[in-house]
């Protein structure tokens, strides 16, 4: 019996949950799509046609009424991000486990009250972190597992992206405090829930300067941050959309006492850097483990949402959290919104905290 997935959103990354389905046809099938916006959602059904061009997809433009009708076992919720937690918890209500887009919400407390529905109703929360199923992010996974940096001294992580005028006009709500937050929660939210996994240890302190350059947006379009963490390592967050004049990079960079590696590539998607005291006795010398053939995905968003909705079904199936549940999606936010307070109040805050986008208002302002 294959698990029964709805799609709720079927806007700019949808066709990117569209094609994990595909390639998890032998456990999944998509029964229903959802979008305010007609010639979406049938774009969205007529994309998983051409390859079951058999298959039965229900299309509504209301999700409450899809849940009542479709009853699906998995909602996959790809929406405005400031939607999220209201969508989601209506379906983990309805007995469906979730999927939903990153930001997971954009405060602390609809983020929790998202975990909370989900344990309540002993369903399956999960969040789009596609990324920390790279190979190359894999492979640095099981170095830190494993002890061979020793210990961990600081990370940085860089995203230098750009987001043009059309970008922002193509969804209104993009950029917006109500529904989406700037750069460092919609763009730059994956490498700084890697940077924070990769370190091993909550973030306990946050210190940040954001700025609105360029982009015609009431969010930031760039920041910095210094994080430190519960271990004594730091971490560096540089953010941006305003690098011209189209996407440079994404790179994740973790240095230890005892080795030093550097992800990059558009997307966190080669290894540039690969240095440990035991190369030699564990036989990834740096010459080994380089690959000049690697290329870049055809988009930022990679190649790992398949594996992501993979270990969602063997989560569900093995009755077990998945590698990006919840409680370890919050983690990210949770810096996010420390940043953006720091902006605010100029001061360094510590963590945990209580914070949302809608208290960044006006800030600004000109």
């Amino acid at each position: 019996m294959k698990h029964r997935v709805a799609l709720i959103g079927c806007g700019r990354i949808s066709f990117k949950h569209i094609e994990a389905y595909v390639k998890n046809s032998d456990r999944i099938e998509l029964v229903a799509v959802c979008d305010p916006i007609e010639s979406r959602m049938n774009k969205r059904s007529e994309e998983y046609k051409k390859h079951f061009p058999e298959s039965e997809i229900k299309k509504y433009t209301d999700y409450k009424q899809m849940l009542s009708e479709c009853k699906p076992e998995i909602v996959d919720i790809a929406t405005e991000s400031g939607k999220h937690c209201s969508i989601t918890c209506d379906c983990l209500n309805a007995g469906c486990h979730v999927n939903c887009e990153k930001p997971m919400a954009l405060s602390t407390d609809d983020a929790q009250l998202m975990i909370d529905t989900a344990e309540k109703n002993n369903k399956i929360l999960a969040v789009d972190f596609q990324n920390r199923f790279n190979a190359p992010v894999v492979k640095l996974r099981k170095a830190i597992d494993e002890g061979r940096f020793g210990k961990i001294l600081h990370g940085m992580v860089q995203i230098r992206w750009t987001r043009d005028e059309a970008y922002y006009k193509e969804a209104p709500w993009r950029g917006t405090w109500e529904q989406d937050g700037g750069t460092l929660m919609n763009q730059c939210t994956h490498g700084i829930d890697l940077l924070q996994w990769i370190m091993g240890e909550d973030a306990v302190r946050v210190q940040a300067v954001t700025r609105r350059f360029m982009r015609p947006i009431d969010a930031e379009d760039f920041g910095a941050a210094l994080v430190e963490f519960k271990s004594g390592a730091v971490g560096i967050i540089e953010g941006t959309a305003d690098v011209y004049p189209k996407n440079l990079n994404e790179t994740l960079s973790v240095f230890g006492t005892q080795g030093t590696v550097v992800i990059g590539g558009l997307a966190v998607n080669k290894i540039e850097t690969w240095r440990f005291s035991d190369a030699e006795k564990k036989g990834d010398t740096e010459e080994v483990v380089l690959n000049p053939d690697e290329k870049d995905p055809p988009t930022v968003y990679g190649f790992g949402h398949s594996a992501h909705i993979a270990d969602v079904l063997d989560a569900i199936e093995q009755n077990r959290q998945p590698l990006n549940s919840g409680k370890n999606a919050k983690k990210a936010l949770d810096i996010i919104l420390a940043i953006y307070k720091s902006q605010k109040t100029g001061k360094p805050v510590e963590l945990p905290d209580n914070f949302s986008t809608l208290e960044m208002k006006g800030v600004f302002s000109k």
